[in-house]
């Protein structure tokens, strides 16, 4: 069972019931309170329109916050595409935008987000160092690709460029990352997997699948090229126009030669091809690993030698955000630092932005597994309850510091963006 302890079981509206004498002081989750009286007869008719990729916009997290705030969050999945393209086109259609940092860097030169003051995040010196310093630990390098520190910050209020150190002021509020492998059969493979250059492998010609995301999916055609000799990259994040003009080429060869049996933009789409078995090798996420398992069909998270390509996502506010709305946007963003959302999406394979308060709401079989890659104690779920491992079992890659210690490039936008797109598109037409 997953421990919730009671000092978090305060919900938002009884510490609205209590006097004006709690204002300013932290209860219960952490939450920051001290907001005026109307506040608090409003909240209930606050509503705020979040979107974002399905792997965090859930219905749980709606549900969890109408109970522990008071106020709606209504949630739209979308793809990255999509996700970006509303984020940077419509700017009065959302309240919060839950994307990725490589988006971020897309949208945030329009105007449509507004920066953040770290000053009103309760944890904000809990957060992962990966998301400030950029490093793992102090001796780490930044890995290639567009890394959320460099994208992470702003130099003031009103600035729009992005700032190189730590400031009081981000551009997105973190909140989960992973590092992100192919996802295998190991049933209907029946050998070990080892490297990058195995998704165009001829065995599994017809079998393979690569996502139809351009900036994600450039970045998993990079690993694959460079595992197998082709190409040594400069920075896999920034390519070459030579560099993306060899890096397609060698996946058109492998697409008319019928390597591939899909291209997917959903992690939906990616379930259903590898829990079908149309697909025994694929780029995939985290989540759709879980859901493949949780089926009960065996589904690995295959660690390879060259390592990982990461991702890291955040809540970013739109520019329109004011007032009320605002204030109730930033309450949100501390209740989801807070620990409940981070340790439900660690049940998915994840890893929270503010890992100290998820691991309040996980059992130490939980933390143990999916953190530290500890032997499970006992069964593993996911957050519906699905069993993925058994006592005994260790998660794929082991532990946070041995998976997030061997990224060897964040997702990215690159210099040569238009042109990569235009040639992507060309290989997924052809």
């Amino acid at each position: 069972m997953t421990k919730t302890p009671k000092s978090n079981a305060i919900s938002r509206r009884s510490m609205l019931k209590g006097t004006a004498a709690v204002a300013g002081t932290a209860i219960g989750s952490g939450v920051v309170t001290g907001f005026p009286t109307i506040w608090a007869q409003n909240i209930k008719d606050v509503t705020l329109r979040q979107f974002g990729t399905g792997v965090s916009n859930l219905n749980d997290v709606a549900n969890k916050v109408k109970e522990d705030l008071g106020f709606t969050l209504e949630m739209t999945a979308l793809d990255s595409d999509s996700v970006t393209q509303r984020a940077a086109t419509q700017p009065k259609s959302f309240d919060i935008a839950d994307i990725e940092y490589w988006i971020c860097k897309k949208v945030w030169p329009t105007g449509n987000l507004q920066a953040m003051d770290t000053s009103k995040i309760t944890n904000f010196d809990k957060i992962a160092p990966i998301f400030t310093t950029g490093k793992l630990t102090p001796e780490s390098t930044v890995a290639q690709g567009t890394a959320p520190s460099t994208v992470g910050f702003v130099d003031g209020k009103d600035g729009t460029s992005f700032a190189k150190d730590v400031t009081g002021w981000m551009t997105l509020i973190p909140t989960i990352y992973n590092a992100d492998t192919l996802g295998i059969r190991p049933d209907l493979i029946g050998r070990p997997i080892d490297t990058w250059a195995e998704l165009l492998n001829p065995e599994f010609k017809g079998k393979a699948s690569i996502l139809d995301i351009s900036s994600i999916g450039i970045m998993d055609m990079a690993m694959v090229c460079e595992a197998m000799g082709e190409i040594k990259y400069a920075d896999k994040g920034n390519m070459t126009r030579e560099e993306i003009d060899k890096t397609i080429g060698i996946f058109m060869e492998a697409k008319k030669a019928g390597q591939f049996r899909a291209f997917w933009k959903s992690f939906d789409e990616s379930v259903n091809l590898m829990a079908s078995g149309e697909v025994v090798i694929q780029s995939m996420w985290s989540p759709a690993i879980t859901a493949v398992k949780s089926k009960g069909i065996p589904c690995v998270y295959q660690p390879l030698k060259e390592g990982y390509r990461s991702w890291g996502g955040g809540i970013g506010l739109s520019a329109n955000l004011s007032g009320l709305e605002l204030e109730a946007a930033y309450e949100y963003i501390n209740w989801y630092l807070s620990g409940w959302v981070g340790g439900y999406l660690m049940r998915q394979g994840y890893y929270s932005a503010v890992p100290e308060t998820s691991k309040l709401f996980m059992s130490e079989n939980e933390w143990g597994y999916w953190y530290e890659g500890k032997p499970a104690t006992g069964d593993i779920t996911s957050p519906t309850g699905d069993k993925l491992a058994s006592a005994g079992d260790v998660r794929d890659g082991g532990s946070y510091i041995d998976r997030m210690g061997a990224v060897a490039c964040w997702n990215a936008v690159m210099d040569e963006n238009q042109y990569m797109v235009g040639k992507w598109n060309e290989f997924i037409a052809a």
